[in-house]
């Protein structure tokens, strides 16, 4: 489906929004336990009762290092960083890293090639997201362990695209989701039980954030990101993530009444204009 990609990225980029929301009401990890939770059961009535055919050995190992990268690192490395204090415009730029590193690692993991085109499009994507991150926030840290985090978080992101890509086979939906936030969860909850006081003020407002996470960021988002990556080139996929901090900034200013500055707008449409060229050039 041609339209998956951009329906992809907005989707996820609407996450922003829903922590954003959701986050007065309890803590960074303490909400990823509550999403975790009720995507896991949401999906085993639905497993028990199709019964849909699971993967072999490998294919289960693979989904559960998979739910440790992405469901537990990357995301709880990135609650972690903003609760330390690295502004969102910083943690924004340094995750748009992503698509630069998995176009220099994947030749020699995943074995595709970044032709020069689609190099020059990454490059003016990236330029994009520091005008964007410029025009609206300051890249701050109010503490190295933000700053730290961040990194984890940026690495955690590159490598499940690279092994997603070299190992990922097709599985169905229900059961690899299932598998993924079930090892995210059992991962995440004595972090969150250390760490946190692990309070929750039940609202409109923290239900509204913890739905849109469970049904469209956790099933819907991470089902087209997985099927992405094991269809197409790494990096042609990664530099979606480009999209992300600008079309977030547009999400907040339009459900949240952010300002966004005019250079955040110039800068969108400079990543616009990469990731179409990105993925144009990896393309061929």
């Amino acid at each position: 489906m041609k339209a998956a990609p951009w329906l992809f990225v907005l989707l996820w980029s609407g996450g922003f929004t829903a922590v954003a929301i959701a986050l007065p009401y309890t803590e960074p990890l303490t909400l990823q336990v509550l999403r975790y939770a009720a995507v896991v059961l949401l999906l085993l009535p639905p497993v028990l009762l199709l019964r849909p055919a699971w993967p072999n050995a490998r294919g289960l190992r693979h989904l559960a290092r998979m739910g440790l990268v992405i469901q537990f690192s990357y995301f709880a490395c990135t609650n972690l960083a903003l609760s330390w204090g690295i502004s969102p415009g910083g943690l924004a730029l340094i995750v748009a890293l992503q698509p630069i590193l998995v176009a220099l690692l994947s030749a020699r993991v995943t074995g595709d090639v970044v032709p020069r085109a689609a190099w020059a499009g990454l490059l003016i994507a990236f330029c994009g997201v520091a005008l964007v991150v410029v025009s609206g926030s300051a890249v701050a840290a109010r503490d190295w362990p933000g700053l730290v985090f961040a990194v984890i978080s940026l690495g955690a992101m590159t490598t499940g695209a690279l092994l997603e890509r070299r190992d990922g086979a097709p599985c169905h939906p229900l059961v690899s989701n299932l598998v993924l936030y079930a090892v995210g969860l059992a991962a995440t909850l004595p972090v969150a039980w250390a760490l946190e006081e692990m309070r929750v003020v039940w609202s409109a407002d923290l239900a509204w954030g913890l739905g849109y996470l469970v049904l469209v960021n956790s099933l819907i988002s991470m089902t087209l990101l997985l099927a992405m990556l094991r269809a197409g080139e790494a990096a042609r996929v990664s530099a979606l993530f480009f999209l992300v901090p600008p079309l977030a900034a547009l999400l907040g200013w339009v459900v949240l009444g952010r300002e966004v500055a005019p250079l955040a707008w110039l800068g969108t449409a400079i990543v616009a204009l990469g990731v179409i060229l990105a993925r144009r050039g990896a393309g061929k």
